[in-house]
């Protein structure tokens, strides 16, 4: 009882940032998610209403944990619903114990009652036993009930010199405020095929903070004659959001040196030290007509130049497992991060999770 769950407040960033620095995620590489300078502006790309609440330390009024609950209109089954996503859950190393998560998802339980949000979603690391015990594999009774949908790859793409154009039908194009419209309209008729695709509309490119630091010059666009028929966006939000490496596994470990010494010849950039950031952007708004990959296999390799050209040294693009696109992918050198994506229901109600019709599922990893 010495702690109380409570929305968070403005003063409360400091306190929230520490809390990321100083509680690694581990996984075959454990690194730190961070937010400088300002915790909540990476919250913004979370959906439109994103809400953050801390478990603060009467006594001493430490922040001892931090979760975020957001919500965004998804297509689910092809139509739009207002689904919920759960992540940044963080308790601070000397306060871990199942008792505060429990306190935790007793106050979110309460505010799913008076939501009119359909259902909810969460990813998991492979590798964080820890959060995979105590939330899917030993969860209390009145936890929620996280039922494995699918296996989210997050391909490192690992960055040289840019490569050689394929040879293609279709045209490359650059996105502008007068393609706006035309992309926008593509990703509303095409991106329903994938499950919780988001629904973006022209004012979350052109104003607001749901893409912060997306450029819409940013866009590469496929055509065919003068149809628009795939989308893919390079987007940097590391004014705002860093991912930096604590450690490597064994495997990684070792291969490091070798790495790092053959890459050199290749224009790759040597992996980061511990306590130095990954220096990458995101592959967004992956959308193509009839998920074709030869016209994924032309915007992959259109992006993929376009951040060896800026000097970046990664390129994060992820997928689905089951998702024709990732073999395109493959063929490029990287390093596969693996995550579990989850439906989140309450066990009176489990119609959410139920009703999914089992289509492959895109998650926008730049927003979680």
């Amino acid at each position: 009882m010495d702690f109380t769950i409570e929305q968070a407040t403005p003063d409360d960033d400091p306190a929230i940032r520490r809390l990321l620095a100083n509680n690694p995620v581990p996984g075959s590489i454990t690194v730190t998610y961070e937010r400088e300078p300002n915790y909540f502006w990476g919250c913004d790309t979370m959906g439109p209403l994103c809400q953050v609440f801390v478990a603060r330390h009467n006594p001493t009024g430490q922040v001892a944990g931090v979760a975020c609950l957001a919500t965004r209109p998804l297509y689910v089954n092809g139509q739009i619903e207002t689904v919920g996503y759960l992540g940044q859950l963080r308790v601070d190393e000397p306060f871990r114990g199942r008792w505060l998560v429990s306190r935790a998802f007793r106050f979110f339980h309460q505010l799913q009652i008076d939501s009119e949000t359909t259902g909810y979603i969460t990813t998991i690391i492979e590798g964080n036993i820890q959060a995979e015990g105590l939330l899917v594999k030993r969860a209390r009774r009145h936890f929620p009930l996280y039922q494995a949908l699918d296996r989210i790859c997050t391909a490192v793409v690992i960055v040289g010199r840019p490569k050689k154009n394929h040879a293609s039908p279709y045209d490359i194009r650059r996105g502008s405020k007068q393609n706006l419209s035309a992309i926008v309209s593509f990703l509303g008729r095409h991106s329903s095929t994938k499950q919780f695709f988001p629904l973006f509309t022209e004012a979350d490119f052109s104003t607001g903070s749901t893409t912060r630091g997306f450029q819409i010059e940013d866009f590469l666009l496929a055509y065919q004659g003068e149809t628009l028929v795939g989308v893919i966006g390079l987007w940097d939000q590391s004014d705002y959001k860093q991912t930096t490496v604590q450690s490597y596994n064994n495997s990684l470990r070792r291969i490091k040196p070798f790495f790092n010494l053959g890459g050199r010849l290749l224009g790759f950039k040597p992996l980061p030290a511990p306590g130095q950031p990954l220096h990458f952007a995101y592959a967004s708004f992956i959308c193509v007509a009839e998920n074709n990959p030869a016209i994924f296999k032309l915007l992959l390799r259109q992006v993929y130049n376009l951040t060896a050209q800026r000097g970046y040294a990664y390129l994060m693009v992820g997928l689905s497992e089951r998702d024709p696109l990732l073999a395109e992918v493959g063929r490029y050198v990287h390093v596969p991060y693996y995550s579990r994506l989850y439906s989140v229901c309450w066990k009176e109600d489990l119609s959410f999770h139920e009703k999914l019709d089992g289509r492959v599922p895109y998650v926008e990893i730049a927003t979680l």
